[in-house]
């Protein structure tokens, strides 16, 4: 695919397109995907291909961007704001880490970082729909107890920026290393509480 900026144009295959390309981006990654295998996968032609994204770059950045952002409705939908401060950071938690787990987690962060040096762009629209999302939607989770004043933060992004790291504890490097690829709950379980006890343990009244 041409490699000059363009706008995402959407159709009505647009969804099948991105469902087409997810699969090949996992299976074969960025720069071993062709376009002749996403427009297999995804049952359309090439031209109706380059027609929505005549950019490779774009079209992945897509796929990350959809697949982060049903990952965050996903989470909200769990987290119960209503409940004790330390649940509702579990909760979020849980779903960070697991995400973070997944073989779409590790792949979109491995094609980004590999790819990021020689496409800015595609860095900058993966950081955006990736770290700087989870940053936005913890904040308003963690700005909810504040109000209460159950927890005390002082600079919010940094706050929300802690949180997501200390979900990449031990396991995900693990993983992302290849020293280990499965954990069962009981681990996964672990290295959440042990994020909120941390967390708390800084930030809690």
């Amino acid at each position: 695919m041409p490699t000059a900026s363009a706008e995402i144009k959407k159709g009505r295959k647009f969804a099948q397109v991105l469902d087409g390309a997810r699969d090949v981006f996992m299976r074969d990654g960025f720069e071993g995907a062709s376009v002749d295998d996403i427009a297999r996968e995804a049952g359309v032609s090439k031209a109706t291909l380059y027609s929505y994204f005549p950019d490779k770059r774009l079209l992945f950045s897509e796929v990350a961007r959809v697949e982060c952002n049903r990952q965050a409705e996903a989470a909200m939908d769990v987290i119960d704001v209503n409940a004790p401060v330390e649940v509702a950071l579990h909760e979020a938690a849980d779903r960070i880490v697991r995400f973070f787990l997944t073989k779409f987690g590790q792949q979109v962060f491995r094609i980004c970082v590999a790819e990021s040096f020689r496409f800015p762009e595609l860095g900058k629209r993966f950081y955006e729909s990736g770290p700087a999302l989870v940053r936005s939607r913890l904040s308003d989770v963690l700005q909810i107890y504040v109000d209460r004043g159950t927890l005390q933060i002082e600079d919010m992004e940094m706050a929300a920026n802690q949180f997501g790291e200390l979900c990449k504890c031990d396991l995900f490097t693990r993983q992302l290393c290849g020293v280990e690829s499965d954990f069962d709950d009981a681990r996964i379980t672990h290295v959440v509480d042990e994020v909120v006890k941390m967390f708390l343990a800084r930030y809690g009244v």
